[in-house]
């Protein structure tokens, strides 16, 4: 089954960075509208960025503007999502996957294809 690949999460202190990576083999990521999903321990998976095929649209939950920023390499097959000033609320299993519309971050998952993958681990604690 196609899956896409995250990568990039570890453990960092409050007020740091990470840069999240998502690739996959043998599916061309600049066909698709991506989208970066979490999911923290007892709770539901919500959307967090969203940036269209083109690149030129990208959209983000009110919980990471400003903190957040998604982007995309084509000639490397990859969508970053960098993420800076971070908070132990930001916690989580992060997802990517193709999305048909980055209209609207809060019924983002409602449009995600199944093309999750196993996810990479976010903990941001001191």
């Amino acid at each position: 089954q196609l899956q896409l690949v995250e990568s990039g999460g570890g453990l960092v202190q409050p007020g740091g960075s990470l840069r999240l990576s998502c690739t996959a083999s043998h599916f061309t990521l600049s066909y698709y509208a991506i989208g970066w999903f979490r999911q923290a321990p007892g709770k539901e998976r919500e959307g967090v960025s969203c940036i269209s095929s083109s690149g030129r649209s990208t959209n983000y939950a009110d919980s990471v503007k400003g903190r957040f920023t998604i982007s995309r390499d084509g000639a490397e097959n990859t969508v970053y999502l960098q993420m800076n000033s971070l908070k132990p609320e930001d916690t989580a299993l992060y997802y990517c996957t193709a999305v048909y519309s980055c209209s609207s971050i809060a019924t983002m998952l409602d449009y995600a294809m199944d093309y999750w993958g196993k996810g990479t681990l976010v903990t941001v604690s001191s």
